[in-house]
C-alpha cells in the first residue's frame, strides 16, 4: 500500500498531485529560505494567526498548508505526503486527491481557529497529512474486506504512532492534527465512490 517501486520519472508521472504539491512546498520553503522579498512577507502575510483570521484574513487559513519553519519540518511532512499519498491519488483521481488534501488542510485551521486563542500562530502540512491518514483509516474499518490484515495493521500502527508523537514532541499544533485525522475520516466517504 505505502511501498513505492516506481522511478522518479514514473512517479512524478503518475502521481502528478503529490507531486505538485509537494514542489510548490519546496519552492516556498526555497523563497523563504532565501528571501527575496523584503521584511519575509511569505511568512508575514501567509501564517495561520487567529487573530488576523478573526479581523476577516481568511486566506489564512490555506496558506499555512504550503509554509513551513525549517528543512525538517517540510522534509517529514514533504515525506509523509510522497508516501501516503500516491495510493490515495491513483483512487481517486489527481482532481478530488487534491480537493480532499486541501479541505482537510483547511478544516484542521478552522478547528485551530476556533479552538486555540486569539494569539495562536501555525504553520505546515500537517493537518492535510493526517487527514490523508484519516482516509486510510476510514478505508481499513469500513472496507476492512479490501485489505490484508498487514495493511490494517500497518495503518493502524502508523496511525498510533503519529498521535503519540503529537502529544510528545514540543510545539506542535495538536488541534490541527487531530481535527485533520477526525475530518479525514469523517470526510473520505465524500470522496469514496470505488473499491479499493
Amino acid at each position: 500500500m505505502f511501498t513505492r517501486t516506481e522511478s522518479f520519472r514514473e512517479y512524478t508521472t503518475s502521481y502528478r498531485a503529490v507531486t505538485v504539491l509537494i514542489l510548490i512546498m519546496m519552492f516556498v520553503f526555497v523563497l523563504i529560505l532565501f528571501p527575496i522579498f523584503p521584511g519575509n512577507v511569505l511568512f508575514y502575510y501567509g501564517t495561520g494567526v487567529n487573530l488576523y483570521i478573526a479581523d476577516g484574513q481568511w486566506w489564512r487559513l490555506i496558506t499555512p498548508i504550503f509554509l513551513h519553519s525549517t528543512f525538517s519540518h517540510l522534509l517529514f511532512n514533504g515525506f509523509s505526503l510522497a508516501i501516503f499519498g500516491p495510493s490515495l491519488e491513483k483512487s481517486l483521481g489527481s482532481f478530488k486527491f487534491t480537493i480532499f488534501f486541501l479541505a482537510t488542510g483547511i478544516l484542521a485551521n478552522i478547528a485551530t481557529f476556533l479552538v486555540k486563542p486569539l494569539t495562536y500562530s501555525h504553520i505546515g502540512s500537517s493537518g492535510a497529512i493526517f487527514g490523508l491518514l484519516g482516509f486510510f483509516l476510514y478505508l481499513v474499518i469500513f472496507n476492512k474486506s479490501n485489505f490484508s490484515n498487514n495493511e490494517k495493521n500497518t495503518v493502524y500502527t502508523l496511525t498510533g504512532i503519529a498521535i503519540i508523537m503529537t502529544f510528545i514532541q514540543p510545539q506542535i499544533n495538536v488541534v490541527g492534527h487531530l481535527a485533520g485525522l477526525v475530518t479525514g475520516v469523517l470526510t473520505a466517504p465524500l470522496y469514496w465512490r470505488k473499491k479499493w
